[in-house]
């Protein structure tokens, strides 16, 4: 009986080891992550270990397909386009994590209080983007830092959570930080890198300022929802106009 049972298995992954296979070509934001939105089974191929690596505490054995114990070492393995998934109900300590490839961070909670990144207090920033990254479903808690600093690429929170202390010094009192320029063009590639940060249904908690821009990207379409305990905001961070000015510095008060 256990043999036919593992027969049946085998068969079963090898049918879906295509499908699998077929979306392993695609780019995780926001194809391969749109893909488990279609139905039960397309979630079940999108959720295989080959296609997401797993950060995990718990983790001993390194051996085990795409778990890791820590994001520097799962950010250090990953290939060129990879999706990250976060058990619930845990914590990660994060501190200046540079990300230059495409990925997409995800909690694997109800809610983004479920799963919790923490930057420790002599953090300059808990992440730092230079390529076209997504979060989604996830806390980001900071003591002095900045939450995420964007350097370079089109970055995308959505239903996040970004933490900073109550009564921080106002230059460290900002939860994203860009200094990003306009759209770049690579040589090598003759391709234009668009730049950009898009934040969607966020709550921003703590600090004196939501997000600061020091490049030539300004705050656009800014959004909030107040609720009894919180703010969600919804706002770009592009290009403006060309034939406006653009500022040097874009502050959003959150309180």
């Amino acid at each position: 009986m256990g043999m036919a049972k593992s027969s049946i298995a085998k068969g079963k992954l090898g049918r879906n080891w295509v499908s699998t296979h077929i979306f392993s070509f695609l780019s995780p934001i926001p194809d391969r992550y749109n893909t488990a939105l279609v139905c039960h089974r397309w979630r079940f191929l999108a959720s295989h270990p080959r296609l997401w690596l797993r950060v995990d505490r718990s983790v001993k054995d390194l051996s085990q397909l795409g778990a890791y114990p820590n994001i520097e070492m799962a950010v250090s393995a990953a290939r060129f386009a990879f999706l990250f998934r976060f058990p619930a109900g845990g914590s990660h300590r994060v501190s200046n994590i540079q990300i230059e490839k495409p990925l997409c961070l995800i909690g694997a909670g109800e809610s983004p209080d479920d799963t919790t990144l923490i930057c420790s207090h002599s953090s300059d920033s808990a992440l730092e983007f230079r390529s076209k990254c997504k979060l989604a479903n996830l806390t980001v808690r900071t003591e002095l830092g900045c939450c995420l600093l964007h350097r370079s690429g089109e970055l995308t929170f959505d239903g996040c959570i970004l933490q900073r202390e109550s009564n921080p010094l106002d230059h460290l009192s900002y939860a994203i930080i860009s200094t990003a320029g306009a759209a770049e063009v690579v040589p090598s590639a003759l391709k234009t890198c668009s730049n950009g940060v898009s934040v969607l249904r966020t709550r921003i908690e703590g600090g004196a300022k939501a997000v600061l821009t020091s490049g030539t990207l300004t705050l656009q379409r800014v959004r909030v929802i107040y609720t009894r305990t919180s703010l969600f905001f919804w706002f770009e961070v592009e290009s403006g106009d060309k034939n406006t000015v653009q500022s040097a510095s874009v502050e959003l008060p959150i309180s």
